[in-house]
Parts: structure tokens; sequence; C-alpha cells
């Protein structure tokens, strides 16, 4: 299958590039705005990959995949929360899959209804929020209450390592709702929360504890639906250095205060401001899922999934579930007539239930990343991480 990777030498298309660059059933197309900085990555890794000059926004764009004989398209040039869905309109045009890493929570949750008609009419299948949340986070939701008779609180904290690579249009996603209010799944009833204010404590297996603030993604909205008679749903964000977690709430202070009306724009001077903290941080970085229900003995129980990342693996993560699912595509699981058990569907979805844990587990191993399931402790009072 021919493959092109929007943004293909970015902070995650590059890796996704890498992995699938040697896999003998794809040929790899690394695309990207300026065709010099396209050709140098392909040809540094090899494979069957070969840059591209292509500028997703053009008019054109439909018609330029169609001459390129691409199969399937791999959008990862975000931020997603300001874009509209003129490229994965394009790609069904196109006669093409797709696959995107928006986490951005309209342009996820709104996907299928907006999209969905399209590529069913095109027989392909189209994938939004192929990344850590919601791929990763609902695959572990799924393997800790399979059992389960109920769930009733599920709580995500992501931690990245200080050190690791960031990208400015990443950085930029998660300021764009720094201070504002966010509508979050709490005690059985939605509640507006500012974003990244008020940090609290949050425990991990294997890293130290941090503090982490509310961030909007698509898990809010989507699990409450997905995790029927779920009365909380929380996902935060903890930075390893305190002072950058407090600048975060600060900015969240000056934005609900008026003073600071749009921090997105700060993203390129935050991204090279934050290498001074790196003195003060690790190489390593984690992900932590909570629930807490009632197991299949009827029993109140609470029950953590960790994954810790060392030497500045981690946004290898965001990454796996576009990989598999390309891999999946590739070997025809997503195409009528071809399928096997474990097919992708025709139409567009949210990537929440398309992957299960047991498949990102090779991905795991091969950076050396250690998982572990604890069951914890009830706790008194409202669920908290």
């Amino acid at each position: 299958m021919k493959t092109l990777v929007l943004g293909g030498y970015g902070n995650f298309g590059a890796r996704i590039c890498r992995a699938l660059a040697a896999d003998p059933g794809i040929v790899l197309l690394v695309a990207g705005r300026d065709a010099q900085r396209a050709a140098a990555f392909a040809s540094s890794i090899g494979g069957n990959a070969r840059g591209v000059r292509i500028d997703a926004q053009a008019s054109g764009f439909a018609d330029t995949l169609r001459e390129l004989g691409v199969g399937l398209v791999i959008h990862t040039a975000g931020p997603f929360q300001r874009q509209d869905y003129r490229v994965p309109q394009a790609v069904a045009a196109a006669g093409a899959h797709y696959i995107d890493l928006a986490d951005g929570r309209r342009f996820v949750c709104d996907f299928p209804a907006a999209l969905d008609a399209v590529f069913r009419a095109a027989g392909r299948t189209a994938v939004s929020g192929a990344s850590t949340v919601p791929a990763l986070s609902s695959a572990v939701v799924d393997q800790l209450c399979a059992s389960w008779q109920a769930i009733r609180s599920i709580d995500i904290c992501i931690a990245p390592a200080q050190s690791a690579p960031r990208g400015e249009a990443t950085l930029a996603g998660v300021l764009a709702y720094c201070g504002e209010p966010i509508r979050v799944w709490q005690g059985g009833k939605w509640v507006e929360q500012p974003g990244w204010a008020d940090p609290v404590k949050v425990e991990f297996a294997r890293m130290k504890p941090r503090r982490g603030a509310l961030c909007d993604i698509p898990d809010l909205e989507l699990f409450p639906l997905r995790y029927a008679g779920v009365q909380s749903v929380m996902f935060r964000a903890a930075l390893e250095v305190g002072l950058a977690q407090q600048a975060f709430a600060v900015m969240a202070v000056m934005r609900r205060m008026g003073l600071l009306r749009a921090p997105q724009k700060l993203a390129a001077l935050l991204n090279s401001a934050g290498r001074v903290f790196d003195g003060l941080g690790s190489a390593l970085g984690g992900m932590v899922v909570r629930v807490e229900g009632t197991d299949a003995q009827g029993q109140p129980a609470r029950r953590a999934w960790d994954i810790a990342a060392d030497d500045n693996h981690g946004p290898e993560i965001p990454c796996m579930a576009a990989i598999l699912l390309a891999r999946k595509l590739a070997r025809g699981e997503g195409l009528p007539g071809l399928a096997t058990g474990d097919a992708l569907p025709v139409g567009a979805h949210a990537c929440a239930g398309l992957l299960a844990l047991p498949e990102f587990e090779p991905e795991f191993a091969r950076w050396g990343m250690v998982t572990d399931v604890v069951e914890e402790p009830l706790r008194n009072g409202p669920s908290a991480l």
C-alpha cells in the first residue's frame, strides 16, 4: 500500500515514517511543504521511502493523491484544535484510507458524523484520534474492566519527560485551552472546569509523584458515551518540573482574568524556553489510567495501569496506534471482501476500541517500556488520582 505521511519529517510524523519505511507491505511517501527536507529525511531512513512536496490545503490535493496512487494518508500535521475537515474530505475524494493523530476534542468527536457518509461511499476507512488518546487509553480501560459489572470512574494522566523532544504544534494545541472552561463529566453530570488550572498530586508506579492539571481531550466526551453508567471521567497532564507546571497554572489564571487572550501564540517562545528546565528533569515519562467500579464478583474495585518510558522514548507512544492501524490496512484488513476477524470497519470513526491493548505490547517492548497493573485500595470520598 502506498502510504503518504503528512508532516512526515515532523516530531511525530518522522517516528511513524521510520517505523513504516522497512515494512514490505508499504511504499512510503514522506510529505511536507519543503521538498528538500522531505527528500533528505526519506533518504536517511531508507527502505521504500521517498520524499514529496505537498500542500494539503491546496485545492488540487485530491488530484495529487490520485496521481501518486496513494492508498492511505496519515495526517500528523497538527495542531488539530483549529482545523476543519478539508484534508480527510480530499482523501475520501481520492479513494484512499485516512488516519490522523488528532487530539482536538471537537475534531475527533465530530469526525464520524461529519465524514462517515463520504468514506462509506468510497468504501474506505477513516480513523481520527489514532494516538495516546483515545486509541491507547480506550484499549487500557477495555482491558482493565473486561469482566467488570460496572465502571464508576476513569482517571487518566499523561506525564511527559522534561527532556523528551517537544513539537511546537503540540504545544500550541495544549495552550489553546489553557484557562478555558472545559466540559467534564463529574458525579454523573456535566460541569465546567478551567484547563491547566488547580494541579493536583498524581501517583505513578515507577515515577515520583507529580502535579497534574486538567486538559481538554476527546476522552472527556467519548468515554461517558462508551462506558455506560460511568459517573466521572478525568484527564490530566503532569509536567515533570514543578515550575513549568506552575507556569501553565499562572497562564490559566491570566487568561481567565482577560490578561492573556491567546496563550497558543506563545508556543514557539515556550518551546524554546522550556529547554532551560531540562537540567531539572529527566528522560523518564509515562502514563497512568485508573478505574474504579464493581468487579466480576460484585465487589468494589480500584485498578491502575501504568507505563514508564525511559531514554526520552515517550513520544513514540502517540505514534503507535497509527503505525498499528497502517499495518492492518496494508494487510487488507480494512478492505471489503479481504477482511479478517479483526478487520477495520469501513466509514469514519473516532479511534476508541479499534485496537486491543495486547496489540500495543510489541511496540512497548521495542522501546524498552515497562507496564504495570496494580490493584489499589479504595479511597474514601470522590475518586482521585
